[in-house]
């Protein structure tokens, strides 16, 4: 069996109590709101991210936030808990594709402009992205999916994907990949698979929150 790397949307009310979750590798996004993890505030637009059990204070006015972490294989469940708190699963897939040896969890936001497109790529390990504006089209496997904000999906790493972001408005999704150690630091994962397009501008704008060395969780 395989670990499974898995997307949570948590929205928790003002003044409702912590929300305590346990030792996994995650990343934490702050859609709307503010939350307090370890003693430090987060707003929209920014990230947390560790492996230790950690709590979720949400401000004044309540938080959402977009939670995505690595289970071990055959886990179920991991919706946060408790008065005032709501999860939905969006998306989890097992990780057939995870990279042998040391690895890493990598978490940022890739924005384009309107009518910017990824050129024909693959990437170095598997992960899942969610839109957060705009809108993209996703060819891979034969076949095309759009997505609008709040989707999320899936790529495996090693299957070819071209991407094109909607025409009239700039779009940006939120992406958690389990990587390569070697590339710590934030090297590219990226690569080009038609020799034309290697020398091409690329419309694409990244922004890394997260860039951790991690451990499979065991079962």
């Amino acid at each position: 069996m395989h670990p499974v790397l898995r997307l949570f949307e948590d929205t928790i009310s003002g003044g409702a109590p912590d929300v305590s979750l346990p030792a996994l590798p995650r990343m934490i996004f702050v859609v709307h709101g503010s939350v307090s993890i370890e003693g430090k505030s987060f707003s929209d637009g920014e990230a947390w991210n560790g492996a230790a059990a950690v709590a979720l204070e949400p401000g004044q006015d309540g938080v959402t936030v977009w939670r995505y972490e690595l289970a071990p294989a055959g886990s179920k469940g991991g919706a946060a808990t408790g008065s005032g708190a709501r999860s939905l699963e969006k998306l989890s897939a097992a990780l057939e594709t995870l990279p042998k040896g040391e690895l890493l969890l990598r978490g940022d936001s890739v924005a384009f402009p309107p009518g910017g497109c990824a050129f024909l790529h693959r990437h170095q390990g598997p992960g899942i992205r969610c839109l957060i504006g705009g809108g993209i089209r996703i060819d891979t496997h034969g076949r095309s999916t759009s997505y609008g904000p709040g989707a999320a999906w899936y790529e495996s790493g090693p299957d070819s994907v071209f991407a094109q972001a909607a025409m009239d408005r700039p779009s940006r999704f939120i992406r958690v990949m389990i990587l390569p150690r070697a590339l710590l630091g934030g090297k590219s994962s990226i690569e080009l698979l038609n020799e034309e397009d290697k020398s091409k501008p690329r419309s694409q704008q990244y922004k890394i929150f997260a860039d951790a060395p991690i451990e499979v969780p065991k079962a």
